[in-house]
């Protein structure tokens, strides 16, 4: 039988025989899909597993006053696994894609010197995109073109233009969320100077993908289980309080981060547009849309590999092992 002195120095030749091996590529885990599609949950086992961190790229959970209606992790959650850029953020903050991209390359470049893999969790596929390709070098807006568009949004209409913009440039009106004013208007302006589809002005850019081994895993269930699930959620998301929370919210529509699903049907409730029950209806209804153009996002824009939401741990640690370094 070894002695404990004889294992003392065995394990400690094992430990020096494992630092002399070469050290392969810090690896950035994405895990990505639609709204309600049980991907944090996914994020968190395997976060247990790896003793990683996770860096949310979520749009909407970055902001600390809207925490039910961004159906941000619940405390429990987030004692599963540590967690970045949740509720790190107020609505009266600038936050865009740029910005999460610098904030989250950041976090990961420190996170990884602690452990050599991390997850970044979330449905924000232009956030993901910015985050692992870099940001595209886009021409200046006149402010006489932003201020044309957005008289035309109050005249002709959000609908005027979304029909404009899908004749102009439908792959692009396939990937982004048409009920966001600000992204269709923000795709108008970049159309209308440059007279380019968004395609063409992608130009050579760097991302996390220079610097890391990048795994994406598109979280995909089932449709009918998929829309049943965001039903649900939407209730369970009205039981915790949401129409309280956008109630303090409203007198702050006019912010682009309030200008979003969920709350900009609550504020036409607050206004006698609709009913409580047409309301969370249409909630329902346009979750389960905002889900299909994230999938289709996804599926077109990204180099995910599609898995199901019971996924265990040993078969995602699996796949990231067999991923192209």
């Amino acid at each position: 039988m070894m002695s404990l002195g004889e294992a003392a120095t065995a394990a400690t030749e094992d430990v020096a025989m494992t630092t002399t091996k070469p050290s392969l590529r810090p690896c950035i885990v994405v895990i990505g899909g639609p709204t309600g599609s049980g991907k944090t949950d996914l994020a968190i086992r395997l976060a247990r597993e790896t003793g990683a961190s996770i860096v949310s790229a979520d749009s909407r959970q970055i902001y600390r006053e809207m925490p039910i209606g961004s159906a941000a992790p619940t405390a429990g959650q987030l004692q599963g696994a540590p967690h970045y850029l949740v509720g790190s953020h107020s609505i009266h903050d600038t936050f865009n894609a740029g910005v999460f991209a610098l904030e989250a390359s950041v976090l990961l470049q420190n996170l990884t010197q602690e452990n050599p893999i991390q997850i970044v969790c979330g449905g924000s596929g232009l956030y993901i995109n910015a985050l692992l390709n870099g940001m595209d070098d886009l021409p200046e807006i006149p402010p006489l073109l932003r201020k044309a568009l957005v008289d035309e949004l109050e005249s002709r209409g959000l609908e005027a233009l979304q029909s404009e913009l899908q004749n102009l440039d439908p792959e692009h009106a396939a990937t982004i969320d048409l009920q966001n004013k600000a992204r269709v208007l923000r795709a108008l302006e970049l159309l209308r100077v440059s007279g380019k589809p968004i395609s063409a002005l992608r130009g050579e850019k760097k991302g996390l993908r220079a610097q890391y081994k990048v795994v994406e895993l598109l979280v995909n269930p089932e449709r009918e289980v998929l829309y049943r699930q965001i039903n649900q959620r939407t209730e369970s998301m009205m039981a915790m309080g949401w129409e309280d929370e956008a109630r303090k919210l409203y007198p702050m529509r006019h912010l682009k981060a309030l200008q979003t699903l969920g709350f900009t049907e609550f504020f036409n409730y607050f206004e006698g547009k609709y009913s409580l029950d047409e309301t969370v209806a249409l909630i329902q209804q346009n979750t389960r849309r905002y889900a299909k153009r994230q999938l289709t996002w996804f599926r077109n824009q990204s180099q995910s590999i599609s898995i199901p939401p019971d996924t265990s741990v040993k078969r995602m640690l699996e796949i990231i092992e067999l991923a192209k370094d």
